[in-house]
């Protein structure tokens, strides 16, 4: 080797050794829903933390059901495979009491702080990432006016033209709930039997208790007119469709769906689940998601515009009924017993 040869060589060495290694990339993984939720939490939460933090890659992890990623964190609790989960409250609070969280607070996550009181729930390891609402979709083509009741559900002209994803899910749920307290019933953790008997006499009407793959697409081609569905989808599919689906609280009211956010135990990537969690939860975050899709948000200090606010449902607390989810989760399996007794015998 010449002199010259030599001295490159060396002038390399010396390059690469004031470089230092390179920064280490962490991978984390969130698992959450699929489809739609994807796509619009994807480009509204997940890219721009990406680029805040380039040194941590997120992968989404896609199941169709909250039960589905309960399913898949039972099987993986020796060897967790992901890092952040986002489900339904009563899901999260099964995982809570299996061990499958650690639990969010100020102390590890600081934007907790900012929250709703009811985005934090005491037997919940998970806080509140987004509010939902039940709404009443309707075929705009077919259904002039939006519908003032649920019950128009049960008129003639409806016939095998409503669905209604039904119990256990929860949206039949929330209706029967709705339908139980305009009925003058009081407490539905005792009996949902007025809600029953009028989600009952809306079952002949029903084309389907199960809507495949969502209970929007056969609204917007006109296989249905009328249908319970969730705000946040239904305001996006309204928008892709021209218009043709359309969402509205009848005057019996509404609730509240939570999903929650949650820190798997024991998983890979804990450190950087707790920075994507409260970047999630930060305002920043929660006015992006918002925007994009129309949940409500979960954080007091997320500064949403007027517009995006108006089509979600926190102009309208006072038609919002209170639902303790948790306490409810102990009745459900009753509930799904009297729902297969005497609502679906109805649509027959």
């Amino acid at each position: 080797m010449n002199a010259a040869h030599k001295f490159g060589t060396l002038c390399l060495l010396a390059a690469g050794l004031m470089a230092g290694p390179a920064a280490a990339e962490t991978n984390l993984t969130v698992m959450a829903y699929s489809g739609l939720f994807q796509e619009r939490y994807t480009k509204a939460v997940l890219e721009p933390f990406m680029k805040a933090h380039p040194d941590i890659k997120v992968t989404f992890f896609p199941l169709p059901s909250s039960a589905a990623m309960l399913g898949n964190l039972r099987a993986q609790k020796a060897a967790p495979q992901a890092d952040v989960v986002i489900m339904d409250v009563s899901v999260s609070k099964a995982g809570t009491d299996e061990g499958l969280f650690t639990k969010i607070d100020e102390t590890n996550i600081p934007n907790v702080k900012d929250l709703y009181p009811n985005a934090r729930i005491p037997s919940v390891a998970g806080v509140g990432v987004t509010f939902d609402n039940l709404v009443l979709l309707y075929n705009a083509e077919q259904v002039k006016e939006a519908p003032k009741s649920w019950m128009e559900m049960a008129k003639a002209p409806y016939k095998g033209k409503v669905v209604i994803p039904g119990v256990p899910d929860i949206q039949g749920l929330g209706l029967v709930l709705i339908l139980n307290k305009a009925n003058g019933g009081t407490d539905y953790l005792a009996n949902v039997d007025k809600g029953l008997a009028a989600v009952a006499e809306i079952a002949p009407n029903v084309q389907t208790w199960e809507p495949k793959p969502e209970v929007y697409a056969p609204i917007i081609t006109g296989q249905a007119a009328l249908g319970v569905g969730y705000n946040a989808r239904a305001q996006v599919n309204s928008e892709q469709s021209g218009g043709k689906i359309k969402a509205t609280i009848p005057q019996e009211g509404t609730i509240f769906q939570i999903n929650t956010i949650n820190l798997v135990a024991g998983a890979p990537a804990a450190e950087a689940g707790k920075t994507f969690v409260n970047y999630a939860l930060s305002p920043e975050a929660q006015k992006s998601f918002t925007e994009t899709m129309f949940y409500a948000p979960t954080n007091s200090k997320a500064e949403i515009t007027g517009a995006a606010l108006d089509r979600t449902a926190v102009k309208n607390l006072d038609k919002v009924m209170a639902v303790d989810w948790i306490a409810l989760a102990q009745v459900r399996d009753k509930i799904a017993e009297q729902w297969r007794r005497r609502v679906l015998p109805a649509s027959r």
